[in-house]
């Protein structure tokens, strides 16, 4: 069960999936999402969003959660859309959980990055993604996007290869709060930096932009420039 908190629900949400697995309650100040062998289900926000900020507090699945996948993410419409993903995969029983990544420009995505979820990270950085026009790489900024969160059953892609058919009894918590200080030119200090090198380092078990493999005609533009320190 994902259980969200956030202003009014009936105001702000849509529930867009699950054939009444998700739920608002509580004149609107509760919203659950529930997981079982049949289906998942998800929500959406009623309006878009061009810049601003997401809090979210996750208390993700205990134990055994292989297969089962905790998402949100912001994704405008249309053929040539902008998406941002958070997708937290479960594993194993002892295995840490993955936070999956990515970012859609136009359209065109492939620009994954996993790290273990090995810490809190409230304040801490994973991953950044410059506004790098100027060398040609699209950015996010034009196209407004909905606030969008789910909760599935995803083991043929998202255990490593290991199929689960079991009940999925999932118990975790989304707070989202939303404000109305919008900071649209947000850039991280020299302290974010160096926590940020520091997960990078210690945490990171994917990068699109070290995968020479995948692209061997040469790694995307982004990948290719120098940081300034």
């Amino acid at each position: 069960m994902v259980t969200v908190f956030a202003g009014n629900f009936y105001q702000d949400f849509d529930i867009t999936w699950g054939d009444g697995r998700g739920k608002i309650l509580n004149n609107g100040q509760l919203l659950t999402l529930t997981l079982d062998k049949a289906s998942g289900s998800g929500f959406q926000s009623k309006n878009h969003y061009l810049f601003g900020k997401i809090d979210m507090q996750i208390k993700l699945v205990p134990g055994n959660s292989a297969g089962i996948v905790t998402a949100y993410y912001l994704r405008s419409e249309g053929s040539s859309w902008d998406e941002l993903d958070f997708e937290f995969l479960g594993n194993l029983s002892g295995d840490p959980y993955i936070v999956h990544t990515n970012v859609y420009t136009q359209g065109k995505g492939d620009r994954e990055q996993q790290f273990y979820l090995c810490l809190y990270v409230d304040g801490t950085p994973l991953r950044e993604f410059r506004n790098l026009e100027s060398i040609g790489v699209k950015y996010p900024k034009n196209q407004p996007m909905k606030i969008s969160s789910g909760l599935w059953n995803a083991d043929d892609w998202a255990t490593r290869g290991v199929v689960l058919s079991r009940l999925i009894g999932a118990k975790l918590l989304l707070l989202l709060r939303t404000g109305t200080s919008m900071m649209i030119n947000l850039e991280l200090d020299s302290s974010s930096q160096q926590r940020l090198q520091w997960v990078q380092k210690n945490y990171m078990i994917y990068n699109y932009c070290t995968d020479t493999k995948r692209f061997p005609q040469g790694l995307p533009p982004e990948c290719t420039v120098v940081k300034k320190s």
